[in-house]
């Protein structure tokens, strides 16, 4: 009834509706752009491990850290040993040092420091900075240091490079994809939406909804990012999200209107029962889209919180401009909403003819004659597909999910096959009460034990330098550094790739080291175990999160038992094959030439979590507009496989239509030069393909084909509470309908009734 009410108001305020839509478009728009310069580049890090508590204390008490800027030094002739090219290299050292922002400055050129800043061919040096701030403080500065320290004279040419410089240009790359993804997707999004809805006025629609949907999450996002931190990656999410499922629930409300109007329903009465109807289904799609994406919440880094911040908006309004800014626009268009077909239309006949059975009707129909044999060859291959999943590797993003030739990460490959590894990615001990527990002698004796462990090159401390379980070097100059008035620190300089197994592996060996004090150790191989911990020790939460609610909205939907939890399992197994087939390509690297990327071996930690909760709840969705003209037939009819053909018959070509278009969107962002989102662009999209096709297709009728009657079981009690608040699309309307339909042959085909015991299945 509320529905129904909210119909005939929408219908009868139709022109009222549309003015506050534009007016809070209008203000959503002005307020909302600036959102832009208010979310970050970081938020990869857990706040509370260890290694973020060590990067802290580092700085506020020892006002030390990692660098985050690199210039790399290149003199025109001869070695950087040359006295015209040791001018140069102290004048940029001095000049770098001066900057506003920085803080801290190591140099080849500078007094005492050590080799491993020159290349080994004496070819290049390194100047080393800390940009001091937050993430978008540090990302801001490099803009301006960046140009400023990119020099090319008569005596050397310098390269900027680091982590900061590699985040600064992987957000303009992002924004530059962005456009062109917008670029690329429109045109044919445009020609894909008139063929879909079958006139230019009707394929209009949903970009209206879709801009009601992603400038309010801009709004939303502009609100939220006063209060907290809001990665600028989700911007990708809000749109891609935005627009799909604004063409995906008005395709279903388009679609249910037009199936209204041919059944004998004055215009206005078709909008109202549109909404009625697919308008509830859209709004329990849209809880579980949403759900799904609340699942990011748990996670303790802003990185993926983020994505559920823009996603859970962004699903909502798609969903309100469904069932609110749509039934307006219907009610103003009027009969112009098929000006300007494009294709044939087939006669109209009611919604209780079946006869002749559309292709999806046939393909259900086939399915269900052999289910155990076309369902066994479907799930075959998606086992066969999610085997590579059995060897995921994880990491973290690094400077080679850059496109070949940016100049960060042409710094960054030169420094690592050139100089000595480690020197930019050092781990460190921070004892902040060292001295209350250890002596000088006591930190000398740790450095030592440090410096003999496998994959560690060099370990600086207060006391000196240390190598292979040997002092090398007395204190520095800088050795005042590593002391405060209670505390210490040390440098713990490996000599194997930080972002890789074997970094992680030195973590823990350092970690596991007797330590003469209380010490944390920070440093970027910490962190990628940190996170990894942390994000896989939420992740069960976050599962349960997912089947709880997806379980509850499905049993609503069906009354039965059994048919959630086959939902639940299909998805599981058909993401599993999206995971395997990225596995395949982007950490073992196949087709990676033909895509554009580098492979690494190993897939970004936080992307098969975040393509887990999206892609589920997307496949959800067309899961719930399936199962509820399936329900509705069954509660008709009484015939499992009539039901199961009639609903697949229904939705098939609409679950494929919508399908198509948002694999459209996601397919857009695979043409990214940033190979996490080229990863999350095309495992998005081949997620919703092989959902709507070889799951929704094949194995949902041969699953249902098998179960028969006990889709639809459940235990009393459970079958009292979901007659009391079910969820369906509604009744069918006309009277004589049930008996017609019972009476006719048409509780199953008449093919499929002889071949099934000639006697209809009964709940």
């Amino acid at each position: 009834m509320l529905l129904n009410r909210l119909g005939w108001l929408t219908v009868h305020h139709r022109l009222r509706v549309l003015a506050m839509t534009v007016l809070l478009v209008v203000v959503g728009g002005v307020v909302g752009v600036g959102v832009f310069s208010e979310l970050t580049t970081g938020g990869f890090a857990d706040e509370a491990s260890e290694s973020e508590r060590a990067r802290v204390t580092l700085l506020e008490e020892f006002e030390e850290g990692a660098p985050n800027l690199v210039v790399l030094v290149t003199p025109r002739a001869g070695t950087v040993d040359a006295p015209d090219v040791v001018r140069e290299g102290e004048d940029l050292t001095r000049q770098m040092a001066g900057e506003p922002g920085v803080e801290q400055v190591w140099s080849y050129f500078s007094p005492g420091s050590p080799q491993s800043l020159r290349s080994g061919d004496g070819t290049r040096a390194l100047v080393l900075a800390r940009i001091g701030g937050d993430d978008d403080q540090v990302v801001h500065a490099v803009e301006e240091l960046s140009p400023e320290y990119t020099i090319d004279n008569s005596v050397v040419s310098t390269s900027v490079g680091g982590s900061a410089e590699i985040a600064r240009q992987t957000q303009e790359q992002i924004q530059h994809d962005l456009e062109r993804a917008e670029i690329i997707s429109t045109p044919v999004l445009i020609v894909l939406l008139v063929l879909v809805f079958g006139s230019v006025v009707a394929g209009a629609l949903p970009f209206a909804i879709g801009l009601v949907a992603v400038v309010g999450t801009f709004f939303v996002l502009q609100v939220i990012a006063f209060f907290t931190d809001v990665s600028i990656f989700a911007v990708n999410l809000t749109t891609a999200l935005g627009l799909g499922l604004a063409i995906d629930y008005s395709l279903f409300i388009v679609a249910r209107f037009r199936e209204e109007r041919r059944s004998g329903l004055s215009h206005e009465d078709a909008v109202v029962r549109a909404v009625e109807t697919a308008g509830r289904t859209i709004m329990f799609s849209a809880a579980i889209v949403a759900a799904s994406l609340s699942a990011l919440l748990v996670f303790p880094t802003v990185f993926l919180r983020s994505f559920a911040y823009a996603g859970i908006p962004v699903v909502l309004l798609a969903a309100v401009g469904a069932i609110v800014v749509l039934p307006a626009l219907l009610a103003v268009v009027g009969a112009r909403l098929d000006r300007w077909q494009v294709r044939w239309r087939r006669a109209p006949r009611a919604r209780h003819q079946l006869t002749p059975p559309g292709f999806w009707h046939r393909v259900a129909t086939r399915v269900m004659r052999r289910p155990v044999l076309m369902g066994g060859a479907v799930l075959a291959l998606l086992v066969f597909l999610g085997s590579p999943f059995l060897g995921v590797q994880f990491g973290f993003a690094d400077h080679r999910v850059l496109p070949e030739g940016t100049t960060s990460r042409t710094v960054q490959e030169t420094v690592d096959e050139e100089f000595a590894r480690g020197e930019t990615a050092n781990l460190y001990v921070v004892a902040r009460d060292a001295w209350t527990s250890a002596t000088p002698a006591d930190v000398a004796g740790y450095a030592e034990r440090l410096s003999d462990l496998d994959g560690v090159s060099r370990v600086d401390a207060a006391t000196g330098s240390y190598v292979d379980g040997s002092q090398v070097a007395g204190p520095r100059d800088a050795g005042a550094a590593f002391v405060n008035e209670t505390g210490t620190w040390l440098a713990v300089v490996p000599s194997v790739e930080a972002m890789s197994p074997e970094g992680e592996r030195l973590v823990e060996e350092v970690r596991a080291l007797p330590a003469p004090f209380s010490g944390l150790v920070g440093g970027p191989s910490a962190q990628l175990v940190d996170t990894k911990d942390a994000l896989f020790d939420s992740l069960p939460l976050a599962l349960g999160v997912i089947a709880f609610v997806t379980f509850g909205v499905l049993f609503l939907f069906t009354g039965g038992l059994l048919v959630p939890v086959k939902g639940l399992v299909l998805n599981l197994l058909s993401l599993s094959a999206t995971f395997g087939a990225m596995v395949w390509v982007f950490q073992e690297g196949h087709l990676s030439e033909l895509l554009g990327f580098t492979p690494t071996g190993t897939l970004d930690t936080n992307m098969p979590i975040l393509m887990f909760c999206v892609a589920f709840g997307l496949s959800m969705d067309y899961e719930v507009f399936l199962l509820s003209r399936i329900k509705e037939r069954y509660d008709v009819t009484g015939d499992n496989r009539h039901a199961v053909a009639w609903g697949l018959e229904s939705t098939g070509r609409l679950v494929s239509a919508a399908a198509l278009l948002l694999a459209v969107v996601f397919v857009a962002f695979a043409t990214s030069g940033i190979t996490f989102i080229k990863l999350m662009g095309l495992g998005t999209a081949l997620a919703i393909v092989m959902d709507a096709t070889l799951v929704r297709g094949v194995l949902v009728p041969a699953f249902m084909r098998l179960a028969g009657d006990a889709n639809w079981w459940a235990p009393r009690p459970l079958r009292r509470l979901h007659a009391r608040i079910r969820l369906r699309e509604g009744p069918l309307d006309d009277p004589g309908e049930r008996r017609m339909l019972v009476g006719s042959g048409h509780s199953g085909e008449a093919d499929d009734v002889r071949e099934s015991q000639g006697v209809p299945e009964r709940n």
